[in-house]
């Protein structure tokens, strides 16, 4: 029997929670942010934040080369505080939401997957949680 690795990241971003949250949850603004690196994107993003609720963005190379749906739904959502959420492949995902200073800490924690590195995951999570803090600073 193997265990699950669970891998942590977090970014302090220097907006209040409900701003944080806004850009975190909206469509319009996911496609702005969900993306490693500058050669990715994400073209479409769906999202019904409400337990029981929906998620899905597509990643994509920005080349053309390689796209993918990350997907999944909601299994507890308390709003401006706690997403949990279990993905299209039966990981498991949570986010917190928490006041820090004049800023909102955001923690996510995920189950790893098998094919590519703890590292290499951890690595790829962190930079798009990245994207999203310099882009939810940079919003009015």
């Amino acid at each position: 029997m193997s265990t699950i690795t669970r891998i942590t990241i977090s970014a302090l971003v220097n907006k209040p929670v409900a701003h944080v949250w806004k850009i975190w949850t909206e469509p319009a603004h996911i496609t702005q942010w969900c993306a490693a690196s500058d050669d990715w994107h994400c073209p479409k993003a769906t999202n019904d934040a409400r337990t029981g609720g929906k998620f899905s963005s597509t990643m994509a190379a920005r080349d053309g080369s390689f796209s993918f749906d990350f997907e999944g739904v909601y299994d507890d959502v308390q709003p401006h505080k706690r997403i949990a959420c279990t993905m299209g492949d039966g990981r498991t995902c949570e986010i917190l939401f928490s006041p820090e200073n004049d800023g909102t800490r955001v923690v996510e924690s995920f189950d790893a997957e098998t094919q590519n590195s703890v590292e290499m995951q951890k690595g790829g999570w962190q930079a798009i949680l990245d994207r999203f803090k310099a882009y939810a600073e940079a919003q009015v």
